[in-house]
């Protein structure tokens, strides 16, 4: 990479870092909230969900309005908003209802920074060089989430969820002004228009279609899996004999190491996919993680040590494949229709990562009556069944592929 391009990726990945300190601070306290609320599982779920909702709501029209209007614009608005939002749950959210409705205002911000970033990597990147480039700006996210869990834990532990909730506001602020530095001297590309364009780019765009597909059957697996894993390892911990305060502390820094793990499996998986191809990355990495997804949950009466390692190995699978998906749609979508494309993947993706959540915590709440085991292996299972649809929708795309000998991108 040339230097002007990597230290730009650097100052943007840096800002997403902070941005993201907002992203699953609510699953480091969950636990927590969950007793002080009187919620059930179900409800709790919903929170996750309501964030996704939020996200949703802004990202379909933020992310098509980059086509036409300054990215700089909506990406450092987004931001102050997000952290605006997070302030005000931690100042203000004291029931199941102020919580669901603060969360939900939370993940509108997040709706302006995540797909527009990504937008912008990709177009300043050539796609012999892509895969590695946006591996390493979805890594930065990640690595963003395993802070924002690891630093809601240990202030939550010293000073309690609240202020733990306001550090990371805090942090989002200081994010909105290193993304400003990103942005020196941007200027919005303008791209020619194509004939035909939105009908051919988005709705008869089958491999395209095919894509988002399979980023929805990631998301939902990752979504289940890295919502409840801090809760996952809280009652595994408080199974062997910590008390709540000190299992509650001990799974949020697991969780954000778990999570973290991932800055480096989105890297190395971007930069395989650029030698190996999208879809046989893709398919070999889904079918790894749902097994793991089938087998995590039964593992819950083992020793810590043991879950802790094999959550490493699963949270390495779990998101491995996610920036391989965004790469693979900047391939499969001409530059003028891009923002609109990943506006339809964030609708597809996070609706199922919107639902996922609160299906597991509903197999949950329907195996409360069984052993902790039963209980979250299907709820797990639940995640890992919704993996397995990816490799299925990949193998369409080779097969559209080879049948229409589409010309561009690796596939």
């Amino acid at each position: 990479m040339p230097s002007s391009n990597s230290r730009w990726l650097f100052l943007l990945c840096l800002a997403q870092l902070f941005i993201m300190l907002v992203f699953i601070n609510y699953s480091a306290v969950l636990p927590l909230l969950k007793q002080e609320w009187g919620m059930s599982n179900t409800q709790a779920g919903t929170i996750f969900s309501a964030y996704q909702l939020g996200y949703i709501a802004s990202g379909v029209l933020l992310s098509a309005l980059t086509d036409r209007f300054n990215t700089r614009n909506i990406f450092i608005a987004a931001t102050l908003w997000s952290a605006t939002a997070n302030l005000l749950f931690a100042l203000y959210a004291h029931d199941y209802a102020s919580g669901l409705l603060l969360r939900g205002l939370t993940g509108i911000g997040m709706g302006g920074t995540y797909m527009p970033g990504l937008k912008l990597v990709a177009e300043r990147f050539p796609s012999n060089q892509r895969g590695k480039a946006v591996g390493i700006y979805v890594g930065a996210l990640l690595l963003g989430g395993s802070f924002s869990l690891a630093l809601t834990g240990g202030i939550t532990a010293l000073a309690g969820w609240r202020v733990a909730f306001a550090a990371c506001s805090l942090g989002v602020y200081l994010g909105a002004l290193v993304a400003l530095a990103a942005f020196k001297g941007y200027e919005p590309r303008r791209h020619p228009p194509v004939t035909h364009g939105f009908r051919k780019e988005i709705v008869t765009n089958r491999p395209a279609l095919l894509m988002i597909c399979g980023y929805g059957a990631h998301m939902w697996e990752m979504y289940g899996m890295r919502s409840w894993l801090a809760p996952f390892f809280t009652a595994a911990l408080l199974g062997h004999g910590l008390t709540n305060g000190k299992a509650t502390g001990w799974a949020a820094v697991g969780a954000a190491l778990v999570v973290g793990v991932g800055a480096i499996s989105t890297a190395l998986t971007g930069t395989l996919s650029d030698r190996l191809g999208r879809t046989k990355t893709i398919t070999l990495i889904m079918l790894a993680s749902a097994v793991c997804s089938f087998i995590f949950g039964w593992l819950i009466n083992l020793h810590p040590a043991i879950i802790f390692l094999s959550a490493l190995f699963y949270g390495y699978l779990a998101v491995a494949e996610s920036p391989v998906f965004s790469t693979g749609l900047t391939e499969l979508v001409a530059p003028a229709y891009l923002g609109t494309a990943m506006g339809l993947q964030s609708l597809v993706g996070y609706s199922l990562a919107m639902i996922s959540p609160t299906v597991f915590g509903w197999a949950l709440d329907l195996c409360s009556h069984r052993q902790p085991a039963t209980g979250w292996g299907i709820a797990f299972a639940t995640a890992g069944a919704g993996a397995l649809a990816g490799p299925i929708f990949m193998r369409l795309l080779r097969a559209e592929s080879e049948s229409s000998r589409m010309a561009g991108g690796r596939r």
